[in-house]
């Protein structure tokens, strides 16, 4: 049988269709298989999103991490100025690209809890680029600048309690995040209001406990029975009564 005559013949033949319709050769990806081994290292899940969590989680747990050094006065770094870059690319980018994706896989928490993150970090950025103007605006009354800075932070707490109410049937360990960052935040409102670098080291002291308890709740998702050899503990609450 002659090459034009066998492709006759497979163009004859009917494709095999998944329920929802889909032809067999457009629905699997190299590999055959929902779990695609063929490339080496992880593998790659097919015909689902994949969770966004752990780069949020992460995004934010990095730069909060490095902003709180700066707040303890880690190695003597006085101003931080090294924290804006992290900031608008992963803080504020990254962070909001998991947000988006929140939103597509259906949960509206996240997406609303990484979004606003991510838009704080940008905003918090935004104060050190110079064409946006917001320090010179109070260049000649820094005190004023200071209690921009107490109101601004005081929105930021009251979001994050919001959140932390809504976290509630989640898992000791998200709760965990938004508790120690909503006393983050109060801190900071102190140490602004007051000008006491004692509650400021406090804050940044806090920070950290955030950072970690993120971390850790974001490897916890990346640890997943069918991806690594053991998995986290995070305290599921979503079946409490």
């Amino acid at each position: 049988m002659s090459h034009a005559q066998e492709h006759n013949v497979e163009a004859q033949q009917p494709e095999k269709v998944y329920s929802g319709g889909a032809p067999t050769s457009r629905a699997v990806t190299p590999g055959g298989h929902p779990v695609d081994t063929s490339q080496p290292a992880f593998p790659v899940y097919h015909r689902k999103i994949a969770n966004p969590a752990p780069l949020g989680l992460f995004a934010f747990a990095t730069t909060t991490y490095c902003l709180s050094l700066h707040n303890v006065g880690a190695r003597g770094v006085s101003e931080p100025n090294f924290v804006v870059g992290l900031a608008f690319f992963y803080g504020g980018g990254a962070q909001a690209i998991a947000g988006i994706f929140e939103f597509i896989v259906g949960n509206t928490f996240g997406a609303t809890a990484f979004l606003s993150y991510g838009a704080f970090w940008m905003a918090y950025g935004a104060f050190f680029v110079p064409s946006f103007g917001i320090a010179e605006a109070y260049a000649a009354d820094e005190a004023m600048l200071t209690n921009g800075l107490v109101l601004w932070l005081s929105a930021w707490g009251i979001v994050t309690f919001l959140l932390l109410i809504a976290s509630l049937r989640s898992s000791l360990a998200l709760v965990s995040v938004f508790f120690f960052l909503d006393i983050t935040f109060w801190l900071l409102v102190a140490a602004d209001a007051t000008g006491n670098e004692t509650v400021l080291t406090a804050a940044g002291s806090f920070g950290l406990i955030t950072a970690a308890c993120a971390w850790y709740t974001g490897t916890a998702s990346l640890l997943s029975p069918d991806a690594a050899y053991f998995t986290l503990p995070t305290g599921d609450l979503s079946r409490k009564d």
